[in-house]
């Protein structure tokens, strides 16, 4: 049966709530460099719902009602607006944000008003870990399991590595993960280089990059964390770094930026999704309503989003349609649910989402606009041991 998402649950006003409302907040950076990731999120988390609930967008007869907050990558903002959601906006649920460094001033709020913060994407490990308290939970993927994986996919016999990344939580966490994932593997990471968020030059980054790896004997990769554009890896590829014996490396992303992938056929790495690479029947429903109402399959951060609208509604159902927070943090402790990568659960000691990460080798197709990552394997839950970094 054909779903087909209705505007009328998505709400805009700021009058309270009526009595068969749910309200969830989405708070989401929709203005700035990761707009794209904000709108595949919004688009996920209404699927999510409407999956989750059959179509009915409904808990218990009560109406789910989604109201959108656009925090604009702003730190300040994205704290200002989770208080209004749930101080002035009545919301029993958030979601978001899209950037790690607005999650992060968000946290505080959750405790204060004593109401759930569901982080999706934003994906520092600070979230879920030093800065972490009891109204968090996360179905992103944090970056420890991003690292971790990556690990797993690169940390072989004689390989170094120098990473670039971002200067800031999300580019730090991701390095920080990555280097003490990689101390389980023969591989070396021998150079860590920060830049701006906004750099476009990285001539002089590249330039030390280089000459820290030709220090070292070995299959030299330059593995890249970065959220947004610039495009790094392919600015940094036409400075020819296969000169030296250095090979680019990096995560999985949104099939727009994969389009850059098409330059390093054979790049090795881990991601957290791919359309075609799940094999579940959530995932099933997914693409094909996807490719049916936008004529694309859906993404990266779409899939997040979905599992955000999947948890949200099952959490929800457990409490017999009661948002009551102790009632919403005494079922989603631990709970399972089924998502377009299978099944995720809530970890009780961080209220981070266990889940499948995927190993890559791209693939290039003339007639594919971006670069395909095939299956390698299914990196499972029980490959990766992801630190409880909140004790």
């Amino acid at each position: 049966m054909k779903l087909l998402l209705s505007a009328a649950f998505v709400a805009l006003a700021t009058a309270p709530a009526l009595a068969d409302e749910i309200r969830i907040a989405h708070i989401h950076d929709s203005t700035g460099a990761l707009e794209a990731y904000a709108e595949q999120s919004q688009i996920g988390l209404m699927m999510g719902i409407e999956y989750a609930t059959e179509g009915t967008m409904q808990i218990e007869g009560n109406d789910i009602v989604v109201t959108e907050y656009d925090s604009q990558l702003r730190p300040d903002l994205g704290r200002a607006l989770l208080a209004q959601a749930f101080g002035d906006d009545d919301a029993a649920i958030a979601v978001g944000p899209t950037s790690s460094g607005v999650a992060l001033a968000m946290l505080p709020v959750a405790e204060e008003y004593e109401r759930i913060l569901l982080v999706e994407p934003a994906v520092a490990d600070s979230i879920t870990g030093s800065d972490w308290n009891r109204y968090i939970f996360r179905t992103g993927r944090n970056s420890s399991q991003d690292a971790i994986s990556n690990a797993i996919a690169l940390g072989q016999e004689g390989v170094v590595i120098a990473t670039l990344a971002q200067d800031y939580a999300f580019g730090r966490d991701g390095v920080a993960a990555f280097r003490e994932a990689l101390e389980g593997t023969p591989a070396q990471l021998v150079h860590e280089e920060y830049v701006p968020t906004d750099t476009t030059d990285f001539t002089a980054a590249a330039e030390r990059i280089f000459n820290a790896l030709q220090e070292h004997e070995g299959d030299r990769r330059l593995f890249v964390i970065w959220a947004g554009g610039g495009n790094p890896m392919g600015r940094i590829q036409a400075m020819d770094p296969s000169r030296f014996g250095i090979q680019m490396a990096t995560g999985g992303n949104i099939l727009p930026a994969m389009a850059a992938y098409r330059d390093f056929p054979g790049m090795e790495g881990a991601t957290y999704y791919y359309y075609e690479i799940p094999q579940n029947p959530v995932n099933q429903w997914f693409v094909e309503q996807h490719m049916e109402r936008y004529g694309t399959p859906p993404d990266f951060f779409t899939a997040g989003g979905m599992a955000a609208g999947i948890a949200v509604v099952e959490a929800l159902r457990a409490t017999g349609g009661s948002t009551d927070t102790e009632e919403l943090i005494a079922a989603m402790e631990g709970m399972r649910f089924e998502t377009p990568k299978g099944e995720m659960w809530f970890r009780p000691e961080d209220h981070q989402a266990m889940q499948s990460m995927y190993h890559f080798r791209i693939r290039v197709e003339d007639d594919v606009d971006w670069a395909i990552p095939d299956l390698v394997r299914e990196i499972t839950p029980d490959m990766m041991d992801i630190p409880i970094r909140n004790q």
